[in-house]
C-alpha cells in the first residue's frame, strides 16, 4: 500500500493564541488544583456536621481525585457516609481507582447507584479491574453492567486471566497499526479514530497475525516525515510481557528496562493489551509496602482506616509467634539459673547481647531480603554476599566488644574475666546475626515460603539462643 506524497510546505502551521498573561484562560483556571491540608480537612468536616452541601462542594472542588481520596481515608466511617450523602457526584472514577481498598468498597456500598455506575464508565478497562477484583459479586455484576458492551467484554476478559498478573494488571484499550505502514498512515489513522485511549504513549506495530513487533513513540511519529516508514523510528528497547507473567515481574521489567508503556500478549505471542508505567509503579510501591509490614508481622493488607478487630486479627498470630519463640530465649537462660545466682552482674549484662545481636540480625535481613525481592542477590553472588556479612559481623563484633568490655570490667568490679566473656560474647552473637540475617531469607527463598513473611522471626530467635547461650555458656566456664 502505497500513500501520495503531500507538499509538506503547504502544511497549515498551529498558530498560538494572544492571551492577556493577567488574565488566564478558562482551562487554566479549571486545571489549577489546591493540595490538601489540616485546615481543607477541618473546614470540609464542619460542612458535614453542619449539612451543607454547597460549602462541602465549594472545599472539595478545587482538589485532585488523589487528594479527595487521602481525605476519605483520613476521616472516620460515619463522617464519610455522611459526606457521600451531601457529595455523592464528586466521587468520580478517579476517585475510586485512588482509594485503599477496604475504603473503596465502603465509599462504593455507600454510593447512590446512578453516580456508581457514572463514575466507573469513566474509567480505562485496568482501572475497572483493579476496582473489580476486591469486590463483593453483587458490586461486581452492578458494575459489569453500568459498562458498554465493548468495555464490559474487555473487563471479563482482563478478568479471565490469574489474580496479580500481567493480564489483570493491562488495559485493553491500544493503539497498534501494521507494520509496514509510514508515519504519514499513522498519523492520518489516529486523527480519523475516535475510539483512542485518553492517554497513551507509543503506537504498537503488529505483523499480519496482530503479533507486535516494536514500539514508536508519540514523539518521533510527530517529529518524523510522513514518508518515513514507522518500523525506521522504533525505540531500541522493546520488551512484550506475558499475560500469565506476574505483576512483580511486570514492575521489576519497568524498573530495570526504564519502560513507559509494554505490549502485553497472550500464549501465541498476539497482542492483547498494553501495560503502562503508572500501574507498573503503583505495584512496585505496593510491592515494598507489603515487604516492610510482612517483616514486622503486621499483615500485608495492613492500612490506617482498619478497624480494631481487623487490626488484632492480622497482628495476633505473629505476636503468637514472638511468644513462642520468646519462650525458648527464656528457656536457654534457665539453663543457667546457677550462674545468674552467683554472678547477679550477668542479669544486668546479657540483655545488651541479645539486643546488640538482634539490631545487626534486622540490619543484615533487611538488605537481604530487598536484594531478594530486587534479583540483585542471587545463587550466583549469594557466596560472595555470605563472605561480606560474615566479615561485617566480624569487625563491628570486635569494635563493640573492645568498648563494652571495658565498660563490664569498670562498673562490675573491674573483673577482666567478665569483660573478656561479654566481648567474646559479642563478637559470636553478630557474627551469627550477620550470617543469619542473609542465609535465613536465602533458605526460605529456595525453599518457595516468602523471606520478608518468616525471616525476621527466625532471625530474632536465632541471634536471642546463641547470645544467650554464648554469653551465659562462656560466663559458666571461665568465671565459676
Amino acid at each position: 500500500m502505497t500513500e501520495p506524497e503531500r507538499d509538506e510546505t503547504q502544511t497549515p502551521q498551529p498558530q498560538a493564541l494572544e492571551q492577556n498573561p493577567a488574565q488566564p484562560s478558562e482551562t487554566e483556571d479549571e486545571s489549577q488544583v489546591e493540595e490538601l491540608d489540616a485546615d481543607r480537612i477541618e473546614t470540609v468536616l464542619d460542612a458535614v456536621d453542619a449539612g451543607d452541601a454547597e460549602a462541602v462542594a465549594a472545599a472539595l472542588e478545587p482538589l485532585h481525585p488523589a487528594d479527595i481520596s487521602d481525605l476519605l481515608e483520613q476521616i472516620s466511617s460515619h463522617e464519610r457516609k455522611a459526606l457521600l450523602t451531601l457529595y455523592p457526584e464528586g466521587i468520580d472514577g478517579d476517585v475510586l481507582s485512588e482509594l485503599d481498598e477496604g475504603v473503596r468498597e465502603e465509599v462504593i456500598e455507600a454510593m447512590p447507584r446512578e453516580a456508581l455506575a457514572e463514575a466507573v464508565r469513566e474509567l480505562d478497562t485496568d482501572d475497572v479491574v483493579d476496582i473489580l477484583e476486591d469486590l463483593e459479586d453483587h458490586d461486581q455484576a452492578f458494575i459489569l453492567d453500568a459498562l458498554e458492551r465493548d468495555d464490559r467484554v474487555a473487563v471479563e476478559s482482563s478478568l479471565a486471566w490469574p489474580e496479580y498478573s500481567a493480564g489483570r494488571l493491562m488495559q485493553s484499550e491500544t493503539v497498534s497499526v501494521p507494520q509496514d505502514w509510514t508515519v504519514g498512515q499513522t498519523i492520518d489513522h489516529l486523527r480519523s479514530a475516535d475510539w483512542l485511549p485518553d492517554q497513551f504513549y507509543h503506537v504498537i506495530l503488529v505483523d499480519e497475525r496482530h503479533r507486535p513487533t516494536g514500539n514508536a513513540t508519540l514523539g518521533r511519529v510527530l517529529a518524523a516525515k510522513r514518508n518515513v516508514p514507522l518500523s525506521d523510528i522504533t525505540e531500541e528497547i522493546f520488551v512484550t510481557i506475558e499475560a500469565t507473567e506476574e505483576e512483580a515481574e511486570v514492575a521489576r521489567l519497568f524498573n530495570k528496562y526504564h519502560l513507559i508503556s509494554s505490549p502485553v500478549v497472550d500464549g501465541a505471542g498476539r497482542l492483547v493489551g498494553v501495560i503502562t508505567i503508572d500501574d507498573a509503579m503503583v505495584v512496585l510501591d505496593e510491592e515494598h509496602e507489603e515487604d516492610m509490614l510482612r517483616m514486622a508481622g503486621v499483615g500485608d493488607e495492613s492500612s490506617l482506616s482498619d478497624g480494631v478487630w481487623d487490626t488484632v486479627r492480622q497482628r495476633l498470630p505473629w505476636l503468637a509467634v514472638n511468644l513462642v519463640t520468646a519462650n525458648i530465649a527464656a528457656a536457654v537462660i534457665g539453663l543457667f539459673e546457677g550462674t545468674i545466682a552467683v554472678l547477679v552482674a550477668l542479669a544486668a549484662l546479657m540483655p545488651i547481647v541479645a539486643s546488640m545481636g538482634g539490631n545487626a540480625g534486622t540490619q543484615s535481613l533487611t538488605v537481604a531480603v530487598r536484594a531478594l525481592a530486587t534479583r540483585d542477590l542471587t545463587e550466583s553472588n549469594a557466596a560472595r554476599v555470605v563472605r561480606r556479612e560474615l566479615l561485617v559481623g566480624l569487625v563491628n563484633g570486635l569494635c563493640f566488644a573492645v568498648v563494652m568490655g571495658g565498660v563490664a570490667w569498670a562498673l562490675y568490679g573491674r573483673d577482666i574475666w567478665l569483660g573478656v566473656v561479654i566481648g567474646a560474647a559479642l563478637v559470636i552473637n553478630l557474627v551469627v546475626a550477620a550470617l543469619g540475617g542473609v542465609l535465613v531469607p536465602l533458605l526460605l527463598n529456595r525453599l518457595k515460603l516468602d523471606p520478608a513473611l518468616a525471616s525476621g522471626t527466625f532471625v530474632t530467635t536465632l541471634t536471642d539462643v546463641v547470645g544467650f547461650f554464648a554469653f551465659l555458656g562462656l560466663a559458666t566456664l571461665v568465671l565459676l
